[in-house]
């Protein structure tokens, strides 16, 4: 008699693509999404390329399926489980102010404005609002607070995260006052926070050229 073995066998496919123009971070986010909704995906992860973030401070959160529950679940650098390597006293007392003033602002719970580590379900990646939001590193706050404005479903969960860069006083400064005036914004001219295309330079489309596809089949 033979016998006869069954295989289960899982095809892992990565796709690597490059910005047809410099879209800053905030444009790079809107490409992946596009490429995403094109493709019919239901999420999308987001990692920082930096080194900054761990991966594997997502598989919590997946292996309970609060990805399934929650139309975003955003990293936070913030929490009391999470952890920080080279960020100074000054910064983290700063995001801790920051954080609260947007509690307070927008009536809901805020411990990150915007880290290197979220999942996004579909019907966040795929809301055209989020092309009107800025192109720059405030992308993140103009997406939490358009989330919360739509009521949107939304879980933090904590990660590790190492801070290697060193930002300089006027940059922190220059950006901090941005920030506040996007709560400023949402708090007291919502129709002009929902409404206004909020990017420096608008590209009527953001997408990638694929540069390359590699698939693996692992056999188990």
């Amino acid at each position: 008699m033979a016998a006869a073995a069954a295989a289960k066998v899982h095809v892992n496919k990565v796709t690597i693509g490059r910005n047809i123009d410099n879209y800053n971070l905030g444009g790079s986010h809107k490409s992946a999404f596009a490429y995403a909704e094109s493709a019919g995906y239901t999420h999308v992860v987001v990692l920082h390329g930096d080194d900054q973030g761990d991966i594997h401070d997502l598989l919590p959160t997946l292996e309970h399926g609060l990805h399934n529950t929650y139309d975003a679940c955003l990293g936070s650098r913030f929490m009391k489980e999470s952890k920080l390597i080279g960020y100074s006293n000054f910064r983290i007392f700063g995001n801790y102010v920051f954080n609260a003033l947007f509690s307070i602002g927008s009536f809901s719970r805020v411990v990150d404005l915007g880290s290197g580590l979220n999942i996004f379900a579909r019907p966040v990646f795929t809301d055209q609002t989020v092309l009107r939001f800025s192109d720059d590193l405030r992308f993140n706050i103009y997406l939490l607070l358009t989330a919360i404005d739509q009521k949107r479903n939304l879980k933090f969960f904590p990660i590790s995260w190492r801070e290697d860069d060193q930002v300089s006083n006027v940059k922190m400064t220059s950006q901090a006052l941005k920030t506040l005036e996007i709560l400023w914004d949402y708090m007291f001219r919502r129709e002009r926070f929902r409404t206004n295309d909020h990017r420096a330079v608008p590209h009527s489309r953001y997408e990638f050229e694929v540069i390359a596809n590699v698939t693996e089949d692992n056999a188990v």
